[in-house]
């Protein structure tokens, strides 16, 4: 009767069930790490151009100092109002951003919210919430709020979904809520709220905002318009004190900003890599300390004919089945981690395949590497040394 083989590179390790389960939870814990470091990265990265990607046009007409979002700089809207007369530019939409301090109505306290002024007339942006709210927004003294904006601000969303009249102060004037989106927070925004460009304009008066000034503008195109000619034909022509960037370019500025200008991308990665070192570390020492002690077994195999070959690929079967299992704990902790710091931080962490396969690829990655430098003990063992 067939009976399968059971691989011997299992029956060592599950020898010592106790070193084996440090080692699947150091394992486990590097990959804890790994995935919290790069997803609250990527939530960094996916917070800070949620808004870039509801755009409802194809290009982006920006200042020439213009950094990101959080460090806007403006400059003459008569620079859009050029480009609606270039061949393939359908409309233009001048849009207005900047941070205003907001009183929470629940208890007095001021925090800055972040606020978006557009015409109401144009589709500009595709956000959950917006579009049925734009007709509110034609009235005086009136802005739409962002669900996905954090406590601080009050209980704006339960009260509006109370039929409640909701009330507060913006820079000192007084406002009504008129209706409700979906946005979110990122690292340098805790909150929004979408105006109309008229109502925009009076929060601010004019010690703040010269008129005449926008922060960025949304070009877009007729159907049959080529986008790298008309992107090619606006820089060609308009001045050098504003910049044409499509779309995805405009998405792309904004997160190398949060990559290389700020400290932030940095810190997350760097600690996904103390995450990798740390366990391969702890797989190094699972594995020395398991080929140390079967030393006079290895050297057993040796001495009857087993080449070095065997034993070496025997202790890298090892590392992947602690890679294999180590990690299955490891990605069930992060989805559940995951959950606590979306609810806790309303950053738009979650897992993605991408990353589950990446983790995977770097925990099998670490084992090996783990295995190639336990593996030099075994491979000057001698028979004759051993007995």
């Amino acid at each position: 009767m067939f009976k399968r083989k059971i691989p011997l590179a299992w029956l060592q390790l599950s020898r010592e069930k106790a070193r084996m389960l440090v080692a699947i939870a150091g394992i486990a814990f590097a990959d804890v790490l790994m995935f919290l470091q790069l997803g609250i990265r990527e939530a960094l990265f996916d917070g800070a151009v949620q808004f870039h990607n509801s755009l409802e046009g194809e290009i982006v007409l920006v200042s020439s100092r213009y950094k990101a979002l959080i460090s806007l700089d403006q400059f003459s809207q008569r620079r859009l109002y050029q480009a609606l007369g270039f061949t393939g530019v359908q409309s233009v939409s001048p849009i207005y951003l900047d941070s205003v301090p907001w009183k929470n109505p629940d208890n007095q306290q001021t925090w800055q919210i972040f606020a978006i002024g557009f015409n109401p007339e144009e589709k500009v942006t595709n956000l959950p919430g917006v579009q049925e709210n734009l007709n509110s927004l034609r009235e005086p003294d009136t802005i739409l709020f962002d669900r996905g904006s954090r406590q601080e601000f009050g209980q704006i969303v339960t009260k509006f979904e109370g039929n409640h009249q909701v009330t507060t102060e913006l820079n000192n004037r007084k406002i009504n809520v008129v209706g409700l989106f979906r946005l979110g927070t990122s690292f340098g925004i805790n909150g929004n709220i979408i105006t109309s460009d008229v109502n925009f304009l009076r929060l601010f008066g004019n010690q703040r905002r010269q008129q005449g000034l926008i922060d960025f503008g949304l070009i877009k195109l007729e159907p049959e318009a080529d986008v790298n000619w008309v992107i090619a034909n606006l820089k060609a022509n308009l001045p050098n004190d504003v910049q044409v960037l499509s779309k995805q370019e405009f998405v792309a500025r904004e997160k190398s900003f949060w990559n290389t200008s700020t400290p932030v991308g940095f810190t997350f990665t760097l600690g996904a890599i103390i995450g990798f070192i740390v366990g391969a570390v702890i797989v190094y020492q699972i594995l020395y300390s398991d080929v140390s002690d079967h030393l006079p077994e290895y050297a057993t195999l040796k001495a009857i004919g087993f080449k070095n070959r065997y034993l070496l690929v025997l202790v890298f079967q090892e590392a992947l089945i602690l890679a294999a299992i180590g990690f299955i704990p490891g990605f069930a902790i992060s989805q559940g981690l995951y959950l606590i710091t979306r609810q806790a931080t309303l950053l738009p962490i979650m897992m993605t395949v991408e990353r589950a396969v990446l983790i995977f690829i770097l925990t099998t990655l670490m084992c090996t590497i783990s295995a190639s430098i336990a593996i030099q003990k075994l491979q000057a063992a001698d028979p004759a040394d051993i007995f």
